[in-house]
C-alpha cells in the first residue's frame, strides 16, 4: 500500500522517521511529494517524474528483499571473479606440472604418500635428484588448487546464503578434521593405509556438507553446485594421485588423474560463466540442428580425448625410466586417435561457419574452439613424426584442456537467461 507524505522540503529528519515506520510496518512503497515553501521555479524538483525521491524508492527496493518478502539476490564482488579466475589458471597449470612429472621420468621422484619419503614429507635432494623436486611441486601445485578451491566455495556461499551456509560448511569441515584422525588412529596400527582411509574421510564429509549446503540453498544453486564439485575433485584428485604413486604408476590410474584434471578444468570454466549470468531461467538461443551438433562435436572431442590418453599411455613416456608399457600398441593407437581427431576438426569447423553466417550467439567462442582444434592437430601431426619430444607432449597435453574448456563455453553459450 502506498504511503503518502505530506513533507515539506525544510525538514528531512521527518523523512527519516516516515521511513523508518515504514520499513517496520512493512510497506513496500513510500512516496513523498514535494511542495516549495516559496515562490518561483523549481527546475531540479520538477526534472524529477512525479516529484518522487530516487534514494527513498531505493531504500523501498531494498525492503523488499529484507528477508520478509523474499531472498536478498546474490551479489558477486570483484575478490569472487579474480579468485575464480585464478582457480582456473591454475587447473590448467596442475595440467602442466603434471605433465612436467610424467614427460621428465619423475613420476616416483617420491617414493611415497602423502610423504615424499618415508622419513621425509619433502623431498631431499641428495637423494632424489632433480625428479624428487619435479614430483613435490607438482603435489605443492594440489595444494594451491585446494585452497583456491576452498576461497572460491566459502565466498560463493557467502554471496548466495551469508554468514549462516558458510558455518555450517565450516562445522562439517571440523567434523571431517575430527574423522580423518579418528580413521588415521584406528587404521594405523593394523598396517592398513591410515593416510588413505583419513583422506577418504575428509572427502565423505565434504560430500555430506555439499548435500546439505544444496539443500539450503535458495538461489545460484547452480554456481554452488560448481564450487562443491571443484572442492571435491581436487580432494579426490590428491588421493588419485597417490593411488598412482603406490600402484607403481599404474596406466590406468594415471590416465584417470589426467582425465579428472581436464574435467575440472572444464568446471571452472562452466563456473566462470555462469558467474557473469543471472540465475535466472535458461532458453535455447540457436536452432534444435545446431544444438544437435554441437553434442556430436563434444561426443568425438571426448573420444578423441580418450584415445589420446590411452596412447601416451602406451607410448614412451611412462613417468619413470624403469616403468614398462606393455598393453597396447602405441604406434596403432596412435592412427586410431587421429580418426576421432579429423572428424572433431570437420565438425568444428561446419559449426563455426554456420554459426557465423547465422550470427548465432556461441560464434565467438566456436572461433576460438576452433583455432584451439586447428593448433592441437598440427602440434599431434608434429610430434608423431618428431618422435614425440617431450615439449611437444606436454603442448598437446595442456591444448587438450584449453580446447575441452572453450568447448563447454559454446555449449552453455547455446543457452541464455531469460530476464
Amino acid at each position: 500500500m502506498p504511503l503518502v507524505g505530506l513533507i515539506t522540503d525544510a525538514f528531512f529528519a521527518p523523512k527519516l522517521l516516515v521511513m523508518h515506520l515504514a520499513l517496520f510496518a512493512g510497506i513496500a512503497t513510500i512516496r513523498f511529494y514535494r511542495f516549495p515553501l516559496i515562490n518561483g521555479p523549481r527546475p531540479y524538483a520538477r526534472a524529477r517524474a512525479g516529484g518522487h525521491m530516487p534514494e527513498t524508492t531505493a531504500l523501498a527496493d531494498a525492503a523488499s528483499h529484507d528477508g520478509h518478502r523474499g531472498p536478498r539476490p546474490a551479489a558477486f564482488g570483484r575478490p569472487l571473479r579474480v579468485l575464480a579466475w585464478l582457480s582456473f589458471i591454475a587447473e590448467v597449470i596442475i595440467i602442466g606440472t603434471g605433465g612436467a612429472v610424467r614427460l621428465t621420468g619423475s613420476g616416483l621422484g617420491c617414493s611415497e604418500w602423502p610423504l615424499c619419503t618415508p622419513e621425509s614429507l619433502v623431498p631431499i635432494y641428495e637423494v632424489q635428484g632433480i625428479h624428487g623436486l619435479i614430483e613435490f611441486g607438482n603435489r605443492t601445485m594440489t595444494g594451491v588448487v585446494g585452497l583456491l578451491a576452498l576461497a572460491v566455495l566459502l565466498l560463493t556461499l557467502h554471496a548466495i546464503g551469508g554468514r549462516r551456509l558458510v558455518m555450517r560448511a565450516v562445522w562439517f569441515a571440523v567434523g571431517g578434521v575430527v574423522a580423518a584422525v579418528i580413521a588415521y588412529l584406528v587404521t594405523a596400527p593394523f598396517g592398513l593405509p591410515a593416510f588413505g582411509f583419513a583422506s577418504g574421510a575428509l572427502l565423505i564429509a565434504v560430500v555430506v556438507a555439499a548435500v546439505d549446503s544444496l539443500r539450503l540453498t535458495t538461489q545460484r544453486r547452480d554456481l554452488s553446485a560448481l564450487a562443491w564439485i571443484v572442492l571435491a575433485g581436487v580432494m579426490a584428485q590428491a588421493v588419485v594421485g597417490g593411488l598412482a604413486v603406490l600402484s607403481d604408476l599404474n596406466p590406468f590410474i594415471v590416465g584417470f588423474h589426467y582425465t579428472s584434471s581436464l574435467l575440472l578444468v572444464c568446471v571452472t570454466a562452466a563456473y566462470l560463466v555462469r558467474l557473469h549470468e543471472s540465475g535466472a531461467p535458461r532458453e535455447r538461443v540457436v536452432p534444435k540442428w545446431f544444438a544437435i551438433g554441437s553434442h556430436v562435436t563434444g561426443l568425438a572431442l571426448a573420444v578423441t580425448i580418450f584415445f589420446g590418453v590411452l596412447t601416451t599411455g602406451s607410448g614412451p613416456h611412462s613417468g619413470d625410466a624403469n616403468v614398462i608399457r606393455d598393453g597396447f600398441d602405441a604406434t596403432i593407437l596412435a592412427h586410431v586417435h587421429s580418426w576421432p581427431g579429423y572428424i572433431l576438426a570437420a565438425l568444428v569447423a561446419a559449426l563455426t561457419i554456420s554459426a557465423w553466417v547465422l550470427r548465432l550467439e556461441p560464434r565467438r567462442w566456436l572461433l576460438v574452439l576452433a583455432l584451439a582444434i586447428l593448433v592441437q592437430v598440427g602440434v599431434g601431426i608434429w610430434q608423431a613424426r618428431e618422435g614425440l619430444p617431450e615439449l611437444l607432449v606436454g603442448i598437446h597435453m595442456v591444448l587438450a584442456s584449453l580446447s575441452a574448456a572453450a568447448y563447454t563455453v559454446v555449449v552453455l553459450r547455446l543457452k541464455r537467461p531469460v530476464e
